[in-house]
């Protein structure tokens, strides 16, 4: 009688749903996996249509299943896809802010110039009359020169305005002389003398430092926005790792292979899942947050006021030009002396229309207003974004994690619906050491994200410069896009749109079976599959006989 009832419950072990499973001794029907899974696309051709035996998953736990290895597959390749999907999505959000900043400040720069420049010709053309109107090129040339800097050209701005002034006093000396014969010797002689005899007093170099200062910080600003945007770029594409997707899959879509759709994955089980997917790119943090605080420091101290510098150009050079009018004789005599004697030079005083100073028009307040709305808004905008890096595993659970009442106890863990057990990670790939949901070798980083990690820091070290006033020239040290990413998904279709992310040199890697060396773990043990439930069962039947 024994045996018999042995041999009973060896049978019902074979269609009886694993521990854990919620089920009667019928198998339950597939009919919403197959919804759900025929709904994303694939094919229904090798759909159970009701509950088999789970041993043959490779990520899931092997209970009783409505997937197959193949299901398993495809859906952990979609898993990875959609989560890649979600991370080029928030870096979007990110560039489009940090792009929109340029573009504002950009435009600001630009319209300063232009308009001190629209400003320099209609007062020099009423004061100075024949002398500007016979030398706008080397006006405009300054200009041009300026723009050029702030837009980041290779151009040097102290020789722009060293050369500026010297092409001023020798195009001013020519106009004086223009009866006699000067040859370019004579007037290669005259520009060269600028330094010792100083026609324009101390203009020169207090314009020189206003506007270097003023420059190198809107140059430096406009460049640190456009790296960082292009950092942010560049980590968005890197693809996630094989163990990330497998994580992904268990997290994601394993309850509905479970017969489970609508749990969610508890809290803290969601938050280890993203930190181990996200742990190189949480150590962009420090470099990134180092980056923000510069670039609020820069527009904090030294944009705010340069309107003020701009504006002031066609005076500031006004000024100079009356001033070596009024030496005219004493320059004269040292130009003699340095140069030779040409002949008497007129005081040019008859150029000069209008008696009194250019002055710039008092309209600098509404000017000044927008400045300050300008940095105001740019510099909360970065703070908001200075903790992106750290924060995206949160922004990523806020919407799949279960919530509320109770939800702890009834959330999905990756084994079943239970309570959570594990402590959550902390950021960064070195907390990632114990990381019971994705198995990460921690002592190799994705060098692609490390390369943006320098990139970081050298951008910082240059806006520091520029704060402090070194020149800094914003060459393009960007790396080789293709870089060397963290692994790819197994899935060919899991890679991202070729035009916007580099294609991987190695082939898909098949992982047959999950990592043996690290488990992944949970509340509740995982499921004995049922032929091994058969097997004691029938070596017990014979111990009896």
């Amino acid at each position: 009688m024994e045996s018999l009832i042995i041999a009973a419950l060896a049978l019902c072990s074979l269609t009886a749903p694993a521990c854990g499973d919620k089920g009667t001794s019928k198998a339950r029907s597939c009919s919403d996996i197959r919804q759900f899974y025929g709904g994303k696309g694939f094919s229904l051709d090798n759909a159970p249509l009701s509950e088999i035996s789970g041993e043959h998953l490779r990520i899931c736990p092997q209970g009783y299943t409505c997937c197959t290895v193949e299901m398993e597959g495809s859906l952990a390749s979609m898993s990875c896809k959609e989560m890649e999907g979600l991370l080029k999505d928030a870096g979007r959000a990110v560039q489009t802010s940090l792009t929109g900043q340029h573009k504002a400040f950009d435009g600001f720069f630009l319209d300063l110039l232009n308009r001190s420049m629209a400003r320099l010709q209609k007062s020099f053309t009423s004061t100075w009359g024949f002398l500007y109107s016979m030398n706008t090129q080397v006006f405009s040339d300054l200009y041009n020169d300026l723009s050029g800097y702030c837009r980041g050209g290779s151009v040097n701005l102290e020789e722009v305005l060293n050369e500026f002034w010297a092409k001023l006093l020798e195009k001013l000396v020519y106009q004086k002389n223009k009866q006699f014969s000067l040859g370019e010797d004579y007037q290669e002689c005259v520009s060269k003398q600028i330094e010792t005899i100083r026609p324009f007093g101390e203009t020169p170099h207090k314009m020189s430092v206003e506007v270097t200062r003023t420059l190198l910080a809107a140059r430096s600003f406009l460049q640190g926005l456009v790296k960082s945007a292009e950092v942010v770029r560049k980590v968005s594409q890197v693809p996630l790792s094989p163990a990330c997707m497998r994580a992904m899959m268990r997290m994601t879509y394993c309850p509905h292979c479970r017969g489970i759709p609508s749990a969610r994955p508890c809290a803290n089980y969601c938050s280890n899942v993203m930190k181990g997917c996200l742990a190189n790119q949480a150590d962009l943090n420090t470099e990134w947050k180092h980056l923000v605080d510069t670039m609020v420091v820069v527009a904090e101290n030294r944009l705010i006021g340069m309107d003020q510098t701009i504006l002031s150009l066609p005076e500031r050079i006004s000024e100079a030009m009356y001033t070596m009018m009024e030496k005219i004789e004493t320059i004269n005599a040292k130009l003699s002396q340095a140069c030779g004697e040409v002949g008497p030079i007129s005081t040019g005083a008859e150029e000069v229309r209008t008696v009194g100073r250019v002055t710039v028009e008092d309209t600098l307040g509404n000017t000044s207003k927008n400045m300050a709305k300008l940095v105001s808004e740019v510099t909360m905008r970065l703070r908001d974004m200075q903790s992106y890096w750290v924060s995206l595993p949160k922004i990523l659970c806020s919407d799949r994690a279960a919530h509320g009442a109770g939800a702890e106890d009834k959330c999905w863990n990756g084994i079943n619906r239970a309570r959570y057990l594990p402590e959550v990670m902390g950021d960064g790939l070195a907390n990632q050491i114990n990381n019971p949901e994705v198995e990460i070798d921690i002592t190799k980083p994705d060098m692609t994200i490390r390369q943006q990690i320098m990139q970081l820091k050298i951008t910082s070290n240059r806006l520091r410069n520029a704060l402090n006033g070194f020149d800094v020239d914003f060459q393009d040290t960007s790396d080789d896009p293709s870089g060397s990413g963290s692994g790819s998904c197994t899935d060919p279709t899991c890679s991202q749109d070729p035009g916007l992310i580099a294609t991987s040199t190695g082939g898909p890697v098949f992982y047959p079976y999950p990592p043996e060396n690290k488990k992944v773990t949970g509340s509740a043990r995982q499921n004995v599959p049922s032929i091994i439930i058969l097997l004691i069962s029938l070596f017990i039947l014979l111990l009896r006989r």
